[in-house]
Protein backbone atom coordinates (compact mmCIF):
# COMPACT_ATOMS: atom_id res chain seq x y z
CA UNK A 1 0.00 0.00 0.00
CA UNK A 2 1.69 3.26 -0.96
CA UNK A 3 1.49 5.93 1.96
CA UNK A 4 2.60 8.86 2.84
CA UNK A 5 1.75 10.51 6.23
CA UNK A 6 2.94 13.83 7.17
CA UNK A 7 2.79 15.63 10.34
CA UNK A 8 4.22 18.03 12.69
CA UNK A 9 3.30 21.36 11.54
CA UNK A 10 1.35 24.15 13.23
CA UNK A 11 0.93 27.86 13.83
CA UNK A 12 4.76 29.26 15.63
CA UNK A 13 5.92 32.62 15.80
CA UNK A 14 8.91 33.89 14.09
CA UNK A 15 11.82 32.77 14.94
CA UNK A 16 10.32 29.40 16.45
CA UNK A 17 10.91 25.85 15.37
CA UNK A 18 8.90 23.05 14.54
CA UNK A 19 9.65 19.33 13.72
CA UNK A 20 8.19 17.73 10.75
CA UNK A 21 7.91 13.69 10.57
CA UNK A 22 6.94 12.08 7.48
CA UNK A 23 5.88 8.01 7.70
CA UNK A 24 6.60 6.51 4.18
CA UNK A 25 5.40 3.06 3.04
CA UNK A 26 8.08 1.05 2.21
CA UNK A 27 7.63 1.03 -1.63
CA UNK A 28 8.01 4.95 -1.29
CA UNK A 29 11.08 4.81 1.00
CA UNK A 30 12.78 1.75 0.21
CA UNK A 31 15.89 2.43 -0.85
CA UNK A 32 15.08 5.77 -2.74
CA UNK A 33 16.32 9.44 -1.68
CA UNK A 34 13.69 11.43 -0.14
CA UNK A 35 12.49 14.85 -0.42
CA UNK A 36 10.43 17.74 1.80
CA UNK A 37 8.43 20.02 -0.56
CA UNK A 38 6.48 23.14 -0.09
CA UNK A 39 3.44 24.95 -1.42
CA UNK A 40 2.82 28.32 -0.85
CA UNK A 41 -0.78 29.78 -1.58
CA UNK A 42 -0.93 30.32 -5.13
CA UNK A 43 2.25 29.36 -5.81
CA UNK A 44 4.77 25.97 -7.59
CA UNK A 45 5.45 23.23 -5.34
CA UNK A 46 9.25 23.80 -4.74
CA UNK A 47 11.78 21.40 -3.20
CA UNK A 48 13.16 22.27 0.15
CA UNK A 49 15.62 19.67 1.30
CA UNK A 50 16.71 16.30 -0.18
CA UNK A 51 18.46 13.35 1.84
CA UNK A 52 19.75 10.28 -0.15
CA UNK A 53 20.15 6.78 1.41
CA UNK A 54 23.40 7.28 2.76
CA UNK A 55 22.69 10.04 4.52
CA UNK A 56 23.91 13.50 2.33
CA UNK A 57 21.77 15.94 2.35
CA UNK A 58 21.13 19.28 0.17
CA UNK A 59 18.85 22.29 0.98
CA UNK A 60 17.35 25.05 -1.08
CA UNK A 61 19.17 28.49 -0.34
CA UNK A 62 16.62 30.06 1.42
CA UNK A 63 16.44 27.45 3.99
CA UNK A 64 20.15 26.75 4.56
CA UNK A 65 21.47 26.68 7.77
CA UNK A 66 17.97 26.69 9.21
CA UNK A 67 16.71 23.58 8.29
CA UNK A 68 17.95 19.82 8.89
CA UNK A 69 16.59 17.07 7.23
CA UNK A 70 17.19 13.38 8.67
CA UNK A 71 15.77 9.99 8.19
CA UNK A 72 15.54 6.90 10.50
CA UNK A 73 15.52 3.83 7.58
CA UNK A 74 14.56 1.26 10.39
CA UNK A 75 11.06 2.92 10.84
CA UNK A 76 10.68 4.30 7.07
CA UNK A 77 10.32 7.34 8.29
CA UNK A 78 11.86 11.29 7.30
CA UNK A 79 12.32 14.55 9.41
CA UNK A 80 12.77 17.98 9.03
CA UNK A 81 13.61 19.85 11.72
CA UNK A 82 12.94 23.75 11.04
CA UNK A 83 14.34 26.34 13.14
CA UNK A 84 14.34 30.24 12.82
CA UNK A 85 11.37 30.25 11.02
CA UNK A 86 10.14 33.06 9.03
CA UNK A 87 6.91 34.19 7.83
CA UNK A 88 7.87 33.12 4.07
CA UNK A 89 8.11 29.56 5.32
CA UNK A 90 4.46 29.41 5.46
CA UNK A 91 3.20 26.71 3.32
CA UNK A 92 1.74 22.99 3.21
CA UNK A 93 4.77 20.44 3.59
CA UNK A 94 4.98 17.53 2.42
CA UNK A 95 7.68 14.51 1.62
CA UNK A 96 8.00 12.22 -1.44
CA UNK A 97 10.74 10.60 -3.29
CA UNK A 98 13.21 12.28 -4.47
CA UNK A 99 12.62 13.09 -7.53
CA UNK A 100 9.24 12.24 -7.40
CA UNK A 101 7.08 10.19 -9.88
CA UNK A 102 5.57 12.68 -12.63
CA UNK A 103 1.82 12.94 -13.41
CA UNK A 104 1.34 9.92 -16.22
CA UNK A 105 3.42 7.49 -14.11
CA UNK A 106 0.97 4.95 -12.29
CA UNK A 107 2.71 5.58 -9.10
CA UNK A 108 2.46 9.11 -9.19
CA UNK A 109 1.32 10.06 -5.75
CA UNK A 110 1.33 12.93 -2.63
CA UNK A 111 0.37 12.76 0.91
CA UNK A 112 -2.02 15.47 2.38
CA UNK A 113 0.64 17.91 3.47
CA UNK A 114 1.44 19.15 6.94
CA UNK A 115 0.30 23.18 7.17
CA UNK A 116 3.21 25.54 9.10
CA UNK A 117 2.11 28.87 9.30
CA UNK A 118 4.62 31.64 10.40
CA UNK A 119 3.33 34.38 12.22
CA UNK A 120 2.91 37.20 14.94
Amino acid sequence: QVQLVESGGGLVQPGGSLRLSCAASRSIFGINAMGWYRQAPGQQRELVAVITSGGQTNYTGSVKGRFTISRDNAKNTVYLQMNSLKPEDTAVYYCNRYPPYDRLNPRYYWGQGTQVTVSS
